[in-house]
């Protein structure tokens, strides 16, 4: 308001009358009626004012129409910026900096708007990036020419673009981040976790991007740089969000003694008064029992079962009394979950309960295989087994092995867990029992197993079963069916802990080819 009025008394000193108030014809005027007048320099630093103000406020339609006329200005303006006038007023920003930094932060703003809406910018960024501006700056227009690359279905040269933002300023964290997510993408899981590293150890480090930005200027860039679309862009995870998708990433792509100590790392972390980041950032996180089920899993992997048994029973102490005494499920076709108590949360909250106990079971089952205590093992694993029937169907002609793709995506997630872990349990406590030489019990369980989840290890020793019980021929078809079936790799759609994780209980395939091959010499 100030500024148009300031404006509008510029124009009454030039003799000049638009008859209107609207401020883009006032300063249409102005700029053209002062151009060869003392107040020229004078009407240039209250236009860059303004100019301030619509890009603060994102006036996008006014600062678009302007910047034609703002870049036949900048000849002008050198000449202008460059007079010393005797005894002015000392100012906030010299005015020729101001109106680079709006230059490119009009740029930087415009072009985050731009690609929100699925328009690319390119060009107009490349060109930003050659303007006088701090490093800061600069890496953002590289970083915003990345994502234009990255949408136009380009990822190595918006990788290049990244690289760029990084080497022009270090603390350009989410240029990082979004090569990580290129990294993804490509399916370069060994590239994401080395990136993943580093972007976890530089967001340990005192941020300095601001400060760089900044400088020595009164006058910060992030005063303009206030749009949702580029605090989209430019935000990063916390640090504890980071280092837990490096030691899942590391776990699941078979560096399992590093995603150990990751996974350690960010318990010790999250159990410390110092966790790297505002309670805010923390939230992100999966529950806790989630992650000690997950640390869980890798330590069982790194054949750590002591360590492992100590975190499951944390998990289930903690819980076990929490639980629900049944979870009604209605036909997944209509994607509802209903318990005995009332409360959609509660509900929610009751099956996602049952669960985590029924996995932390499960875990102290497989470490009490690893440990050849198989009548413990029997009793967790049956624990887990009494959990995950207390989910029953409305609706008994249904088969939730398969979640329809029609439901949501959450229960559908939760229902093939427990279905997982059903047939996991149930494939466990079988071959406990044959190791205990109770080859019926053990027999009847490998085969519910099979039902509920076909997997390799308990297809493998249901064969073996029916060989000790001298029905080869069916143990043939078991393991012949068996072979025809990929080794199950871990999965990035379901948790680590719902997945076949004992790799050392399948049997020797070529012993059990040598096995059919003299049952059936031909």
């Amino acid at each position: 308001m100030l500024l148009t009025q300031t404006i509008q008394r510029v124009l009454e000193i030039a003799g000049e009358n638009p008859g209107t108030p609207d401020p883009s014809v006032l300063w249409k005027a102005a700029l053209i009626s002062v151009a060869s007048t003392a107040l020229h320099r004078s009407v240039l630093g209250l236009f860059c004012l303004q100019w301030g103000t619509w890009l603060a406020k994102r006036c996008w339609t006014a600062i678009k129409e302007f910047q034609a006329k703002i870049s036949l200005f900048d000849e002008q303006r050198q000449g202008v910026w460059d007079e010393k006038i005797p005894n002015f007023p000392r100012l906030v920003v010299e005015p020729r900096r101001l109106s680079e930094l709006l230059k490119i932060c009009s740029a930087i703003s415009q072009g985050a708007e731009r690609l929100d809406e699925g328009w690319s910018t390119l060009s107009s960024l490349q060109a930003a990036s050659a303007l006088p501006a701090p490093r800061a700056l600069i890496a953002y227009t590289h970083l915003l020419s990345g994502s234009c690359l990255a949408h136009m279905s380009r990822p190595q040269m918006a990788l290049q673009c990244f690289r760029k933002a990084l080497e022009t300023d270090p603390c350009c964290v989410c240029a990082l981040y979004q090569s990580i997510l290129i990294y993804r993408q490509l399916g370069n899981s060994q590239a994401e976790i080395q990136a993943l590293r580093i972007l976890h150890s530089t967001l340990l480090l005192p941020s300095t991007t601001e400060q760089a930005m900044a400088g020595s200027q009164l006058l910060s860039p992030s005063l303009f740089l206030c749009s949702k679309s580029l605090s989209s862009l430019l935000s990063v995870p916390s640090a504890l969000s980071v280092l837990h998708c490096l030691a899942l990433k590391c776990v699941i792509h078979g560096r399992v003694s590093e995603g150990v100590e990751y996974y350690l790392d960010l318990l010790a972390a999250l159990h410390s008064e110092d966790q790297h980041g505002p309670p805010a950032a923390v939230s992100i996180l999966p529950k806790l029992p989630r992650l000690y089920l997950e640390a869980g899993a890798a330590l069982l992997m790194a054949r750590r079962p002591a360590d492992c048994l100590t975190l499951c029973d944390e998990v289930s102490r903690t819980i076990v009394d929490l639980l629900p005494e049944k979870v009604i499920v209605d036909d997944p076709e209509e994607g509802s979950v209903s318990w005995s108590r009332e409360g959609k949360d509660e509900t929610e909250s009751g099956l996602e309960r049952l669960l985590w106990a029924a996995a932390s079971y499960l875990l102290q089952g497989h470490c009490y295989c690893q440990l050849m205590e198989w009548k413990q093992a029997v009793t967790n694993y049956t624990r887990c087994i009494n959990l995950v029937v207390k989910v029953h169907y409305k609706r008994r002609s249904i088969s939730p092995q398969i979640p329809s793709t029609d439901i949501d995506a959450e229960q559908a997630g939760d229902l093939l867990v427990l279905q997982r872990l059903k047939g996991l349990s149930l494939a466990g406590r079988g071959i406990s029992f044959a190791q205990m030489s109770q080859l019926r019990e053990a027999l009847r369980d490998l085969q519910l197993s099979l039902q509920a989840h076909p997997g390799v290890t308990a297809g493998q020793w249901c064969g073996e079963v029916l060989w000790r019980l001298d029905r080869k021929q069916e143990a043939a078809a078991y393991w012949k069916k068996t072979w025809s079936q990929p080794i199950p790799s871990i999965a990035e759609t379901l948790p680590v802990y719902a997945q076949e994780l004992q790799s050392d209980l399948l049997l020797d395939s070529e012993e059990l080819h040598q096995r059919l091959q003299e049952l059936d010499p031909i």
